[in-house]
């Protein structure tokens, strides 16, 4: 993850933390209880081969201690977080018997676990955790034990295949972790893993040259100590670095909705013609395939597209006539009021203010207020443009009634290369006819559903109180699920 995380990145984070103390989908259960049969039986295979090596007791221990300390330095990324186990996982592969390796970084994950678990913060099914956290242990372990060399008599390219043996077991597994929890997709895995697995590789190297002093100096493994507390400083200023960075997104998420509130008690219609823009956007925006933050800034710009008029006075907002020149000037400010409200936020709703004041720009260069045409227009607001005068169109003014969506329609196109973005009518005018297409079926259901209620009518004279509820349930249920 980069220093400044992308929105995906940290909507992925905020719902990573909200998962910590939740309760473990059925999907992750299942891609748990595979990852833990590998484990069990990449360590069974190596109970069942010769070992190359006995224990070395003091450093045995002393490698587990520091893999307690090594396991609490905790880099949060999008999908969890990464450890620095690596410095004392090395170490640990030099000092025991190859099989008891998994078993004693499983271990030592469960005892950090188990304290949380008896005081009710988290549920107890983590515990099963422990062992698939530890599966990346099994492939670089079984490497050695397949070769019947013990780690401290390796060349260069048996260590090397080890490692590359660990970072490979840990992408499988945590591939097959993400697919069946259908939360991390692929792509993510392959841009964060690869940072982790460079920063492991490098931490790798700093905990074999301690692991090679083991056989003559035990206590070598706890020159990475200091090393360790380092990192975990890191770690806390990373975390809680973060940690505001989510806040303060949630805080102008918050503002902007407050805004939108105020829009819709301000005006009613205004409210909810706001509210049909934001939903036209969106998928018109999800059609063209926009990336996350262009995404967040079309939808508050189409929610917040009108929030100047909230300056503009009532009697020119619902005036049901035509505006006279002098009220026409007054309307036209919106825009550029809805942008300087929206720059006091400030943070991302700068560039969504930048997309509100252009919302009344034409393709042709002759809208306001600053007469931008073509590409120079940002995406967004041409976009919000498009779906502000169809929602206008396909909804009752003060001054008239709906247009008829063939009407409408035609409207789009004949302006389409003056004031609408051609490309971008192209693309709406299926939405919008998918969306129609869907509401008539929908209409016609609840019209089929009320039609039967009421030849029924007769019978509901007698009916009891049970067979009332699922008539009506048959009006309702298809009303809801518009």
């Amino acid at each position: 993850m980069s220093k400044e995380p992308t929105l995906e990145e940290q909507e992925l984070l905020a719902d990573t933390r909200r998962r910590a103390t939740a309760a473990t989908p059925r999907g992750e259960l299942l891609a748990g209880f595979i990852v833990i049969a590998g484990f069990v039986a990449g360590t069974g295979a190596m109970f069942v081969l010769p070992s190359p090596q006995g224990w070395n007791p003091v450093a045995a221990i002393l490698s587990v201690a520091v893999m307690w300390l090594a396991i609490r330095v905790e880099f949060e990324t999008p999908f969890g977080f990464t450890v620095a186990s690596q410095l004392a996982f090395v170490p640990m592969l030099f000092a025991m018997p190859l099989a008891f390796v998994p078993l004693a970084v499983s271990a030592v994950l469960g005892a950090q676990v188990l304290p949380d678990v008896l005081a009710g913060r988290v549920p107890a099914v983590r515990l099963l955790r422990c062992p698939a956290n530890a599966s990346f242990a099994v492939p670089p372990a079984l490497v050695f034990a397949i070769a019947g060399v013990r780690p401290g008599a390796a060349g260069p390219l048996l260590l090397a295949a080890a490692l590359l043996a660990q970072f490979a077991g840990d992408f499988l597994a945590a591939t097959v972790y993400d697919a069946l929890s259908g939360r991390i997709k692929l792509r993510h895995q392959l841009r964060e893993g690869g940072w982790v697995y460079v920063i492991d590789a490098g931490l790798s190297v700093v905990a074999l040259v301690a692991a090679e002093e083991l056989h003559r100096a035990p206590y070598a493994v706890l020159a990475v100590v200091p090393l360790l507390g380092l990192l975990r400083m890191f770690a806390n200023e990373r975390r809680e670095r973060l940690g505001k960075l989510l806040e303060l997104n949630e805080t102008y998420r918050g503002t902007a909705l407050l805004l939108g509130d105020v829009i819709a008690a301000d005006d009613g219609y205004t409210g909810e013609h706001s509210e049909g823009v934001v939903g036209l956007a969106l998928a018109v925006g999800d059609a063209l395939g926009l990336d996350p933050e262009r995404r967040r800034n079309l939808e508050f710009g189409a929610m917040l597209h009108d929030v100047g008029k909230i300056r503009i006075p009532k009697e020119i907002i619902n005036k049901p006539g035509k505006l006279d020149p002098h009220e026409w000037e007054i309307i036209k400010t919106h825009p550029a009021e809805g942008q300087r409200m929206l720059d006091r936020v400030g943070g991302f709703m700068l560039e969504v203010g930048a997309i509100v004041r252009a919302h009344h720009e034409r393709w042709d260069g002759g809208g306001y207020p600053d007469g931008l045409a073509g590409e120079a227009i940002p995406l967004e607001a041409r976009i919000i443009t498009c779906c502000d005068s169809w929602s206008a169109m396909r909804t009752d003014r003060p001054y008239r009634r709906a247009m008829p969506f063939e009407v409408a329609a035609e409207q789009m196109i004949a302006n389409a290369g003056s004031q609408f973005d051609p490309a971008l009518v192209e693309v709406m005018l299926p939405v919008v006819a998918a969306a129609e297409a869907a509401q008539g079926a929908a209409a016609a259901k609840v019209a089929q559903a009320a039609e039967h209620v009421s030849g029924s009518a007769a019978e509901a004279v007698t009916a009891s109180p049970q067979e009332l509820s699922a008539a009506a349930a048959q009006l309702v249920v298809p009303a809801a699920a518009t």
